[in-house]
């Protein structure tokens, strides 16, 4: 047999074995009669979970799958699996996803979408998880070297998952036009969630979560369970039995030895925007602290995200004291007093164990403080989050 000729075979094999492939993957999706596909710059992790928890709650067999903080497979009875990724995180494992819920009997699906680049976004729509509804919780300043190099352009790369033929449901305001006119494109219902049905949520319902959620991913999840004919009561009823993200806003309360430390772990939210945000929220919750102590996690791998945060601090409502912890914080440092920051405010940490970090913060605290960590969830993000959590005061049941 010629050379060509064993081309031409091993080339038609392959083909055929690539169509087999995508024929089966749309058997297994057209089992799954709801796919939610869900992605944003903040709080796609949280809607995932809403979501699904408010579907199983309605009696639907339900599975998710969240790439926040730790990758998780969700099963019908709420059980959670670790993602299996033997070379690392690949938009392909959506395929396995798909599969798995297909054999578990699901009526519905909810997948965080894990794309960045919008090609690989589309991608992930299109052939990967074809939604019924498709969910964008909204278009803020992040990942810019991928997405960017402004947010309007994060607006048009979020906008590769809007689903054909489906609906799409958003909170965004600012880019509503571009997911619109995406929407038009693909025949799609563009569904808006506004100022009024965020407000609707109540400060009461809220009360009843047992982490930090905001009122615009439960009004998010609520139009979109709505829609699928879920009443609200009982949408919220399973929504508060929802377990959240470990990157999912939480404090906790420590008694070191004479100081009262509120730790508030932000760490997920990386964009300044939306740091900024929970920074004045942690402030207003906690008036009466002597010390304010920003920690901020960074990547020398994500430098275009140290240089927006370190810009924007000094604008924000002043803290006592910057501890910059992780890898590249120069970066930071340098983008900060540029911007007018006191170069006697940071205390840098780069590097540092644990163990080690939580001593040099807790030598910043006079009396008492609110801690507040920020930037990168990733590296020892959640390894701090855990320490402050295993030293806090016990919540009396």
């Amino acid at each position: 047999m010629s050379g060509t000729a064993l081309l031409i075979i091993v080339t038609a094999s392959l083909v055929l074995l690539g169509a087999f492939e995508l024929w089966s993957h749309k058997k297994k999706l057209k089992q799954i009669r709801i796919r939610v596909h869900v992605n944003g710059t903040r709080g796609k992790s949280s809607v995932t979970r809403l979501i699904a928890s408010a579907l199983r709650e309605a009696g639907l067999v339900t599975c998710a799958k969240t790439t926040g903080t730790l990758a998780r497979f969700i099963l019908p009875d709420g059980r959670e699996l670790p993602i299996f990724r033997p070379a690392g995180a690949n938009v392909i494992e959506q395929k396995r996803i798909v599969a798995a819920a297909a054999a578990h009997g699901a009526e519905a699906l909810v997948v965080e979408c894990m794309a960045l680049a919008p090609e690989l976004i589309a991608l992930c729509e299109l052939k990967l998880v074809r939604a019924t509804h498709g969910v964008i919780t909204n278009a803020r300043p992040d990942h810019l070297d991928v997405m960017g190099p402004g947010d309007i352009d994060v607006a048009k790369a979020l906008c590769g998952m809007v689903p054909v033929g489906g609906k799409l449901f958003t909170a965004e305001e600012k880019h509503l036009a571009v997911m619109q006119a995406a929407a038009t494109d693909r025949k799609t219902q563009l569904i808006a969630v506004d100022r009024d049905a965020i407000t609707s949520v109540t400060k009461d319902e809220l009360k009843n979560f047992a982490y930090t959620e905001h009122p615009d991913n439960v009004a998010l999840a609520l139009s979109v369970c709505e829609d699928i004919g879920i009443e609200r009561d009982i949408a919220l009823r399973g929504m508060y039995k929802t377990s959240p993200d470990p990157g999912a806003l939480t404090s906790f309360e420590l008694a070191f030895f004479g100081r009262r430390i509120v730790f508030v772990n932000g760490f997920a939210a990386n964009d300044p925007v939306s740091t900024e945000q929970l920074w004045n929220l942690a402030l207003a919750g906690n008036p009466d602290v002597k010390t304010k102590i920003a920690v901020f996690n960074c990547r020398a791998d994500r430098p275009d995200r140290s240089l927006q945060l370190g810009a924007e601090i000094a604008n924000w409502q002043p803290a006592d004291k910057f501890v910059l912890m992780g890898t590249g914080t120069y970066l930071f440092a340098r983008a900060a007093i540029r911007a007018g920051v006191d170069s006697g405010s940071f205390v840098f940490a780069e590097d540092v164990d644990v163990e080690e970090l939580f001593e040099q913060i807790v030598a910043l605290v006079d009396g008492s403080a609110l801690v507040m960590g920020m930037g990168n969830i990733g590296g020892d993000g959640l390894p701090l989050t855990r320490y402050f959590r295993n030293r806090s005061i016990p919540v009396a049941s």
